[in-house]
């Protein structure tokens, strides 16, 4: 029997993967779903191997344990972490372990959608809009063991594919490595009709962790715990409910009000992503920038900051006239959901050609 009549008896699992800097998640035709921190621990030395029990350790769990860990984070702005670079500095080793990590939590998400050893794995992967040829290389891969066949598609184009908004839609992932802006108007998007940008949640832990040390420079706090103030209290509204942080001050659990600092570096990540909003309307095709410029779509987990939608209404009608700004249902899944109809959407011959 030849290897395509093989693959014609037997049965294919569909996978949407959303592969991000911070959280990776799955869907699968089979109606799993689950997501997953996008770390990989490896424990550190034989004593932490037999206390850990594991040869490694995914996601919330390795963060828990990381001191007994050497931690990865393999997908900085959504790509494989460290490419060998002489100007940059890096080492070809730097590179192969992040790969090797990268490689794992691949593996680790996918068996998470509890495939059939019977089953051929077809995946569609999202990916930052604006990633180079060698970035979606390494993403492939990555995957390529573990999948049988597997595309790259871009993060926002998942997210408007998924909903079914392709026409005249400007789409916003905003994840914690980039913000990934799209426009659609009934066709493949071009490299015109996107822009990625790097001040996303990460960075924006980053100027919350320096407006916190500057308030409280005795202080003693890690990023873990601005991220996770973050995600619970994140705001860009005038009013909000006050936010209390409990930080260390010589050992000592003492609770402190942040909430100006938490408003004033939640805004920090808007005027870029304004910017960006205003080059995409006003290059467009002047009888379609209204439709445009009033279907603003939110997606990813920045989208969660309160009062973000609003904020940027108000500074969209400012400089363009008008604005109307929507979230996506499901910010934690709208990405790999789009990417799921779309590894449905293709015809059985073009994965048998990938594959």
């Amino acid at each position: 029997m030849s290897e395509e009549e093989t693959q014609d008896k037997k049965g294919v699992l569909y996978i949407g993967i959303d592969l991000g800097t911070s959280r990776t998640s799955v869907a699968a035709s089979n109606g799993v779903r689950e997501t997953v921190w996008s770390y990989v621990g490896y424990p550190k030395d034989v004593v932490s191997r037999k206390l850990l029990k594991k040869d490694r350790l995914y996601g919330k769990e390795a963060v828990q344990k990381r001191l007994s860990l050497d931690l990865y984070r393999p997908f900085e702005k959504g790509v494989i972490k460290f490419t060998p670079s002489e100007e940059a500095g890096l080492s070809k080793e730097q590179h192969d372990r992040h790969m090797k990590a990268a490689k794992d939590l691949v593996q680790y998400v996918l068996s998470l959608a509890k495939p059939r050893k019977d089953e051929l794995l077809y995946g569609v992967i999202g990916a930052p809009a604006q990633a180079s040829f060698q970035n979606k290389t390494h993403i492939l891969e990555a995957a390529k063991n573990t999948l049988d066949a597997v595309m790259i598609c871009s993060e926002p184009f998942a997210v408007a594919y998924g909903l079914e908004m392709l026409d005249d839609t400007l789409v916003i992932d905003i994840g914690a490595g980039t913000v990934d802006l799209c426009r659609m108007h009934g066709t493949m998007p071009s490299q015109e009709d996107q822009i990625t940008l790097t001040t996303a949640g990460d960075w924006l832990d980053q100027q919350l962790f320096g407006l916190l040390k500057k308030k409280v420079p005795d202080a003693d706090f890690s990023i873990h715990l601005i991220k996770d103030l973050k995600e619970k209290y994140a705001f860009v509204s005038d009013a909000a409910e006050p936010v209390r942080a409990e930080l260390l001050v010589n050992g000592k659990p003492t609770v402190f009000d942040v909430t100006d600092e938490m408003r004033k570096g939640c805004r920090m990540i808007v005027p870029p992503m304004v910017q960006a909003i205003h080059k995409l309307i006003s290059t467009f095709d002047p009888d379609f920038q209204e439709k445009l410029r009033n279907n603003v779509l939110l997606g990813g987990g920045g989208s969660q900051i309160i009062g973000l939608d609003r904020v940027l209404e108000e500074t969209m009608t400012e400089m363009l006239g008008s604005g109307k700004v929507t979230h996506v249902e499901e910010p934690t899944y709208a990405g790999c959901n789009g990417a799921l109809k779309m590894a449905h959407d293709m015809p059985e011959e073009y994965w048998k050609k990938l594959s």
